[in-house]
């Protein structure tokens, strides 16, 4: 267990699936995430598929790289596989047009790079349902 972590949610037990084409980001959110979820990687949808027969995942982050190919389809797809699904689409920027049509195609939320740890375990924590504390910036003048 690492410092920060909260012993009630490494025990949950949430799955947690990451399906991006690109190694660097998979990696990346495995490691921000895998200290409070069964968290798994996957570079294809087909791979994702297989392994949710007999494990279903709670959350499902994907990759723009996989959407593009499959679109709101493939979003649709995966909620008629796992029902109950929550779906996060990470992007490569903060592309307000993509965010908006991988919302309208039906994705839950979106994350965009670079990432950050809070951000990142915050937006998963949300979507799982999870209590999330909100930090609201106050500038006194």
């Amino acid at each position: 267990m690492q410092i920060g972590v909260d012993a009630q949610r490494a025990v949950e037990n949430r799955r947690v699936f990451v399906i991006d084409e690109s190694e660097i980001d998979r990696a990346a959110l495995q490691f921000m995430l895998a200290d409070e979820n069964e968290t798994h990687e996957f570079a294809s949808v087909q791979a994702a598929l297989e392994k949710g027969e007999a494990w279903p995942p709670d959350l499902a982050l994907i990759g723009t790289s996989v959407t593009g190919k499959g679109g709101a389809a493939l979003l649709h797809r995966l909620r008629a596989t796992w029902p109950g699904i929550k779906i996060l689409v990470v992007s490569e920027t903060a592309d307000i047009a993509g965010i908006a049509a991988a919302k309208a195609a039906g994705a839950d939320d979106a994350l965009a790079r670079p990432f950050k740890l809070e951000t990142v375990r915050r937006k998963v924590d949300r979507l799982l349902g999870r209590p999330v504390e909100l930090r609201i910036s106050v500038v006194e003048r």
